[in-house]
């Protein structure tokens, strides 16, 4: 990647900054004119606009940074001090002109992890009991959650990512090949605890959640065993408090585009338009949650019962659920082939 690859003019949309955020996978968009700073966007301001239920076609000039913060050139050796204090994850560098002339990202130059964020002790339950069907033969041989990303399995790296963040209380429900999981994880050198619930037949992703009742005493999260989130997930658990959420859904912006002309027709059956390979935009949702420990009271005991079916139950009663979106590229899932094979490159793993 460029630098230039990471600039637009203020005319672009936030729907084209998405994208270019996605593609360029830095969490940031340097907006110029003829290489001039004007402004900055990033993920969290991306966020924030959906959040508000913004148009994605307005133009990113509403969403914008206009004083952002930036170093000189001869100021290059300020600038890890500055990240810090800032808590910014890059800073652009400017020459007298005041165009860019270079980004520093606190992963890139600086090989300490930037945590600015709050340690979390909240419990996380990770769904492994399915057969991964979709994953067949290798499900035929591996439990889906033991199938390896590299030469890490995929539900180890879940967890891993947990851990940067301070959680150390894992719950893990189990069903197929469970005997498989248990073995590996018991023989692993780790610093944390897993405590497995098996379940005696398949309960779905939220019937399960009944056979932890006595041990979920405070907010907790949920995952599936075949995705992983980059994310924030203090930033996710705030956003959860401070809006009182009974659960939060963690979501993906996702682009499809319709590979024909779409006719749309008026009351008299002629056509009123003709929109050429139109584009939509969808948040969906990733399969990680956040939950309060009381609404394992309102699902079914020994019923198989889906997460989505709760969520739907309380959307009825009007009970406050929310969401928390995220960039596209933040999602990597495994649930099929084609997925596995995209994370596997995103990671840079073989």
């Amino acid at each position: 990647m460029i630098l230039q690859d990471l600039f637009i003019d203020e005319e672009f949309t936030i729907s084209e900054a998405i994208k270019k955020l996605d593609i360029t996978a830095k969490k940031i968009l340097l907006v110029t004119e003829e290489s001039k700073l004007i402004g900055i966007i990033t993920d969290g301001d991306i966020r924030r606009w959906l959040l508000k239920n913004g148009d994605l076609n307005k133009t990113v000039r509403l969403i914008m940074n206009k004083s952002p913060i930036y170093i000189y050139d001869h100021e290059k050796a300020k600038a890890r001090d500055i990240l810090q204090r800032e808590m910014i994850e890059a800073i652009p560098v400017l020459n007298f002109n005041n165009d860019v002339i270079d980004i520093i990202f606190w992963n890139d130059r600086i090989k300490t992890k930037l945590n600015h964020y709050h340690i979390l002790n909240n419990p996380v339950v990770i769904m492994a009991g399915g057969k991964g069907t979709r994953l067949e033969p290798y499900t035929k041989i591996l439990p889906k959650p033991l199938i390896p990303i590299g030469d890490t399995p995929i539900v180890e790296r879940i967890i891993n990512r947990f851990v940067e963040y301070g959680c150390t209380n894992y719950y893990m429900t189990t069903n197929y090949k469970k005997n498989m999981i248990k073995a590996y994880f018991n023989d692993l050198d780790k610093n944390y605890t897993i405590d497995y619930i098996d379940e005696e037949k398949p309960l779905g992703t939220a019937g399960s959640l009944y056979l932890m009742k006595d041990k979920l005493q405070k907010t907790f999260f949920v995952s599936n065993c075949d995705i992983l989130i980059d994310g924030n997930y203090s930033d996710m658990l705030k956003y959860h408090y401070d809006n009182k959420n009974k659960i939060t859904l963690i979501t993906s912006l996702k682009h499809y585009t319709i590979p024909y002309g779409v006719i749309k027709l008026n009351e008299a059956s002629s056509v009123k338009e003709m929109i050429e390979k139109p584009e939509y935009a969808y948040l969906v949702n990733t399969g990680m949650y956040i939950l309060e420990p009381e609404c394992i009271n309102d699902i079914p005991e020994n019923t198989f019962y889906h997460i989505t079916e709760l969520i739907n139950q309380y959307i009825e009663k009007n009970e406050k659920i929310g969401v928390y979106p995220i960039n596209e590229n933040d999602w990597l899932d495994m649930g099929q082939f084609k997925e596995m094979e995209n994370m596997l490159e995103k990671l840079g793993v073989n």
